[in-house]
C-alpha cells in the first residue's frame, strides 16, 4: 500500500522515517521532523486508515509493516525508524522482518507485548459525536467533552477532524480501528531477533513500559537499551519535545 508521507530536506545520510501512533498522523509530528531534519533527511509517515493514506480493512502489524517496507524500498533500502505506541510496534515487526533494512531503531513508550486496556471508548466517542452542522472546531471539542473529558486528548483526536471541505469526517477508518482494535492491542507471534543498534525510550511517569517488559525486549532485540524522559507520560515526544529530540539525535548519531 502507498502510504501518504511528509519530506523534511536534510544534510545526506541515512534517512529516518517517522512513524505516528494509533489516531495520530505525519502532520502531528512537524516540529520533532523539523528538529531532527537538521541532521538527515526525515519522512514522517501515514499508517493505512489514518490521515491521507488509503483505507483498508486489515490494521494488524504484518500488513502495516509490509506498508512500511514500501517506504523504506522508495528511500534506497535502508533507513532508521522512530515508532512511538502503535508506530512503534509497527516499527519493531518491521525490523524483525527485513533486519537488514534497518540501521538504528527507536522505540517511543511500547514493548513488544500484549496490552490490556484497550483504546475502543475513544473510537466509540468519535463515532458518536454528533457532526451536523459542525463549522468549528471549538464547538467539536465541546460536543465531545460529554465522552472524552481530558482536554489534551480531545485537542489530539480533533486533529483527525476534517471541517470546512464540504461534510465535517473523520481522517480515521473508525469502524476498521475499532473492529482490529484487538489486534492493535496485541503484538504478532514473530520470528527472529533484530541484532542492531535499539532504543526503547519511554515517558517517566508512563505505565507502558515496565521493569517486566525488559525480558521480552531483550529476547527480539539484544542489544536494546532503555531510557526514560523524567516526568513524561505516553505522548513524550509532545510533552518534552526537546528533550526528546535530543535523545533521539544523540542515539542516531552514534
Amino acid at each position: 500500500m502507498k502510504l501518504n508521507r511528509i519530506e523534511y530536506e536534510g544534510p545526506e545520510g541515512t534517512p529516518l522515517v517517522i512513524v505516528h501512533g494509533l489516531f495520530g498522523s505525519a502532520r502531528n509530528w512537524t516540529a520533532i521532523a523539523k528538529r531532527l531534519a537538521a541532521a538527515r533527511p526525515v519522512v514522517a509517515v501515514d499508517l493505512r486508515n489514518h490521515g491521507d493514506s488509503p483505507w483498508d480493512r486489515a490494521h494488524g502489524y504484518e500488513e502495516m509493516a509490509a506498508d512500511l517496507g514500501e517506504v523504506v524500498a522508495d528511500l534506497g533500502g535502508k533507513a532508521d525508524i522512530l515508532g512511538h505506541s502503535m508506530g512503534g510496534k509497527v516499527a519493531m515487526v518491521f525490523a524483525l522482518a527485513q533486519p537488514d533494512a534497518v540501521r538504528r531503531l527507536i522505540v517511543a513508550d511500547i514493548a513488544p507485548v500484549a496490552y490490556e486496556h484497550t483504546q475502543i471508548g475513544y473510537v466509540e466517542a468519535m463515532q458518536g459525536l454528533d457532526l451536523s452542522g459542525l463549522t468549528r472546531r471549538s464547538e467539536a471539542d465541546r460536543r465531545l467533552a460529554a465522552s472524552v473529558p481530558e482536554p489534551g486528548v480531545r485537542a489530539f483526536l480533533l486533529q483527525s477532524l476534517v471541517l470546512g471541505e464540504g461534510e465535517p469526517s473523520w481522517k480515521l477508518n473508525l469502524d476498521v480501528l475499532g473492529a482490529e482494535m484487538p489486534r492493535i492491542m496485541g503484538f504478532p507471534e514473530v520470528e527472529g531477533r533484530f541484532e542492531g543498534p535499539v532504543l526503547f525510550l519511554r515517558g517517566g511517569a508512563s505505565d507502558y513500559v515496565q521493569d517486566s517488559h525488559a525480558e521480552a525486549i531483550r529476547a527480539l532485540f539484544p542489544q536494546a537499551e532503555i531510557a526514560a524522559l523524567a516526568g513524561a507520560g505516553h505522548w513524550l515526544h509532545a510533552e518534552q519535545p526537546q528533550a526528546f529530540a535530543e535523545a533521539v539525535n544523540a542515539f542516531l548519531s552514534r
